[in-house]
C-alpha cells in the first residue's frame, strides 16, 4: 500500500498553511510560478512559500483556526531583477492582504482571516536565510531574491480537506 490509507486522511482537519497559500497567490499572480519547493533547474520569476518552523508558541484555535510564519521569497532574473523582486514582493503583500479582507475561501483549505507582516521585503544574496553556521549556495548569476515574513491565521475549511471517497 502506497501512501496513507484514506480512512487516516479523513481524520485530518487542516491541510498544509502552505496549500492554501499556494492556491490564494497563484490565484492572485497569475502568469508568475508559485511553488513550495526549488526545482534543480528553475527559472523565473518565482513565488516560494515555507511555513516557518521557528514560531515559538502555536497561537491557533485547535477548533477553528491555525496560525503559522511563513516565509515568502520573491525571485527575478535580470534585466531589473533586483526591482522585479521588490515589486513582486509588494504584490504579493497586496494578494495576501485581499485574501484576508475579502474572506476569499479555496474549498478544502479554508480561507485567511488575519495577515500581518512580521519582517518587510529585504534583499537576500543567496537561496535561503542561514541562521547558524549553515550557510547556502549563491543565487545564479543575474538572479535576485527578497525575503519577507508574515503571521498568518487561517479558518479552517468547513469540509474536511481529505473526505472519504464515495
Amino acid at each position: 500500500m502506497a501512501g496513507i490509507p484514506d480512512h487516516i486522511k479523513a481524520i485530518a482537519e487542516l491541510s498544509p498553511v502552505e496549500d492554501l497559500l499556494l492556491a490564494v497567490l497563484r490565484k492572485g499572480l497569475p502568469g508568475i510560478r508559485v511553488k513550495s519547493l526549488v526545482d534543480q533547474h528553475e527559472t523565473f520569476p518565482l513565488v516560494l512559500v515555507r511555513r516557518d518552523p521557528s514560531f515559538g508558541a502555536w497561537d491557533g484555535d485547535a477548533r477553528f483556526t491555525d496560525a503559522a510564519r511563513v516565509v515568502i521569497n520573491c525571485f527575478a532574473a535580470d534585466p531589473n531583477g533586483d526591482e522585479d523582486s521588490a515589486i513582486l514582493s509588494e504584490a504579493v503583500r497586496v494578494v495576501l492582504r485581499d485574501a484576508w479582507l475579502n474572506n476569499e475561501v479555496i474549498p478544502g483549505r479554508g480561507h485567511i482571516t488575519r495577515v500581518d507582516m512580521n519582517s518587510s521585503p529585504r534583499r537576500a544574496s543567496d537561496w535561503a536565510t542561514a541562521t547558524g553556521p549553515v550557510q547556502y549556495a549563491d543565487l545564479p548569476t543575474g538572479v535576485w531574491r527578497y525575503e519577507s515574513i508574515y503571521d498568518i491565521r487561517i479558518r479552517k475549511p468547513r469540509k474536511r480537506p481529505y473526505p472519504l471517497p464515495h
